[in-house]
């Protein structure tokens, strides 16, 4: 008797047992917080420097939020009268935690710059220690906040809106909103940073010979508030985004294809709310164990995979202790449990794929570099050829996913096997804003005179911190491509529901085939969508890129005692010229997937459902092939610069150099934005099945 009684307990309090793990995990982060806002900020210079870094940041972020707030207004007003005022508010409500994500993470990764710097002067492990607990607390912060949001949000639906259903529908709302902000997140700071890095380069190191984060180049400071906007900031947003949205999918699919099991809607919120604990025991791991920076971070990818896989086997054996119905199929909590294991294991097939094409130990990054010893063009043409050999390997793996996922729950298999996926996201997004960190303490470094041995240290994290940019954005474009599908799954359940409710028209496979025109052209034009939206990305930053490196010259021709240091460096003119233009740029890329969906819908869901299968399939490759080709070039450069292939200033370096150049906007700007912008288009095919067809 006492059995059933639990398992409703646990059925109906398991989303408040993963809003504690949530609150917990936010706790933590709270205690990171402190424990690097305790150690040492440096000398006065580190400070002003850091400070500098800070203001420009904020500058760029309060402006953004203006700009997107406009926008935001005028959808939420669209929402109230199509889709009433609970989703809308849901919107607003995933605007805003996004927003907080990227910010607050922003704020505390500028803290922990000049922190990490000083660190480095004693010991390496010291500097590894502030800069990912730095990091790890925007990881835990995306979690908490994703977690938290979603799960009240259903809460107060159920009671709102009086029933299990009409909550889960109205979280769409609330996907859109976080979707949405982070397509402007990721790709506004992507303009950003890239805008500043290239400008900087092109006259800075190309023209004028000057060293990375030389203090005598006017863009050395918008260079630096770059990685914050746009790893920072831009990553969190685009994670806490990717991490809602699994959320919410996996809801979707659990109420509209497993058969009478409110533990179905439950499971994906305990996932991720277990994960939490995995996530601070790996934050524990990195600040105790005392070995290579990279083997202690990948460490911990495993340590958080490990425990969370202890953990869930007894959660999933005590809410589904008896089958569940899926379709025509029964499948058992043991099936239920594989297709966690296989998240579990994707993220770290994911991650060793990545780190093998974008790690100066492995011979795709060495072959550029070798490549570059011929001059610009061989270093072009390899790495390239490297980015897209790249795709292999990933789109190898995730198909695996789906076919031993779907056997193992159906689409419901492959919901689980995505959240599982994402709930790693505490940890991988520690990863990624460890880079940005160590970019920052090296520049903080050398601007502040600091003895070589310490800018050896910082040096070396950040080639480090460079592979771990990459890998986490192989995680979050595998990781969206899974949740895309999950999302075209609920929008072919929501379209089955909808007909349905209308008591007419069924949709059939038949009306899917490859025979119908309207599927082909689907299909050709969602395959248009990413290669348009990166197209016009790319444009924003050169033209961007191109405004600084008039400025930059400008400033050195009619200042020439900047050269010599007796005179200093307007750094503000340049980071307004970046803010400026990357906040003009980012808005006609940013709505490009809204335009195309619902032009699309005019020609009926049939159309509207190829093209979305067209971008998810596109937008995979080329994303896969911009990161990791662009964090491949980059560490080709850092490899010459270590001393190899003629080392700092040889014809080879500065080939790599170019690359890198050309790199920047592939990795930081085209190729992890077009994450959010598949699943905007998903999204809004979802909203608007009510609304036009009926």
């Amino acid at each position: 008797m006492m059995f059933p009684f639990f398992l409703t307990f646990l059925s109906n309090s398991g989303v408040w047992l993963a809003l504690l793990c949530g609150l917990v995990g936010l706790g933590f982060a709270y205690y990171l917080v402190r424990s690097v806002i305790s150690c040492s900020a440096g000398n006065d210079r580190m400070i002003q420097i850091s400070g500098a870094v800070e203001e420009g940041a904020k500058a760029y972020l309060h402006r953004q939020v203006v700009s997107v707030g406009l926008i935001a207004t005028v959808i939420f007003v669209i929402l109230v009268f199509a889709r009433g005022f609970y989703t809308s508010l849901g919107f607003l409500l995933g605007a805003a935690c996004s927003m907080a994500a990227g910010y607050i993470g922003m704020r505390i990764a500028v803290l922990s710059n000049s922190r990490t710097a000083q660190a480095a002067m004693s010991s390496k492990h010291a500097a590894l220690r502030v800069a990912f607990n730095g990091g790890a607390v925007t990881g835990l912060l995306v979690v908490g906040l994703a977690l938290l949001s979603v799960g009240l949000y259903y809460k107060v639906g159920e009671a709102v809106l009086g029933s299990q259903e009409r909550a889960v529908n109205s979280l769409v709302g609330l996907a859109l909103g976080a979707s949405l902000i982070s397509v402007f997140a990721r790709l506004g700071g992507g303009i950003y940073t890239k805008a500043a890095d290239v400008g900087a380069d092109l006259v800075g190191k190309i023209e004028s010979q000057l060293e990375e984060d030389d203090p005598r180049n006017p863009a050395t400071i918008a260079d630096n508030v770059g990685d914050n906007v746009g790893d920072c900031a831009g990553m969190a947003a685009d994670v806490f985004e990717t991490y809602a949205v699994s959320v919410i999918g996996a809801m979707l699919i659990g109420s509209l294809t497993v058969q009478n099991s409110p533990a179905a809607i439950v499971y994906p919120f305990l996932l991720g709310g277990i994960s939490v604990i995995g996530a601070i025991v790996a934050i524990w791991w990195v600040s105790f164990r005392k070995t290579g920076p990279t083997q202690v971070l990948v460490e911990a990818v495993g340590v958080n995979a490990l425990v969370s896989a202890i953990l869930y086997w007894p959660a999933t054996k005590l809410l589904f202790p008896a089958t569940i119905q899926v379709g025509p199929s029964a499948y058992t909590s043991r099936q239920i449990y594989l297709a966690t294991l296989i998240g579990l294991v994707m993220t770290g097939i994911i991650v060793a794929i990545t780190n093998y094409y974008t790690s100066t130990a492995f011979k795709p990054v060495r072959s550029i570099a070798l490549a570059s010893e011929t001059g610009h063009a061989t270093n072009i043409i390899s790495g390239l050829a490297i980015g897209q050999q790249a795709t292999a390997l990933p789109v190898i793996f995730i198909g695996l996913a789906i076919i031993l996922s779907y056997s193992c729950v159906g689409l419901y298999g492959i919901a689980i096997a995505v959240m599982s996926m994402l709930s790693m996201a505490g940890t991988i997004i520690s990863l990624d804003a460890f880079g940005p960190i160590t970019d920052n303490a090296g520049g903080v470094a050398v601007m502040s005179d600091l003895p070589k041995s310490t800018r050896a240290v910082t040096d070396e994290l950040d080639a480090v911190g460079n592979t771990m940019k990459a890998v986490t954005k192989g995680y979050a474009i595998a990781s969206a491509g899974l949740a895309a599908l999950v999302l075209f799954g609920s929008y072919v359940s929501e379209l089955r529901a909808h007909f349905s409710s209308l008591g007419g028209h069924e949709t059939h496979s038949s009306e899917y085939s490859l025979e119908q025109p309207k599927v082909i052209i689907g299909l050709f034009v969602g395959g248009l969508l990413p290669f348009l939206f990166s197209s016009l990305s790319m444009q924003a930053v050169g033209k961007a890129a191109g405004a600084v490196v008039k400025e930059v010259r400008r400033q050195l021709q009619s200042k020439p005692g900047i050269l010599t240091g007796t005179e200093t460096p307007e750094y503000g003119k340049c980071v307004d010229i970046v803010t400026k233009a990357a906040l003009k740029e980012m808005i006609v890329p940013a709505l490009l997937p809204v335009v195309f969906v619902l032009v699309a819908s005019f020609f009926g869901y049939v159309m509207l459902g190829a093209v979305l299968v067209g971008t998810i399939v596109t937008g995979l490759f080329v994303a896969i092939s911009m990161t990791s080709g662009g964090g491949a070039w980059d560490n080709a450069k850092k490899y010459i610069e270590e001393g190899h292939h003629g080392g700092k200033g040889s014809p080879a370096h500065q080939a790599a150099v170019t690359g890198d150049t050309v790199g920047d906007p592939y990795k930081d700007t085209s190729g992890p934005a077009i994450n959010p912008m598949i699943k905007v288009a998903n999204i809004v095919a979802i909203l608007i099945i009510p609304i036009v067809f009926k």
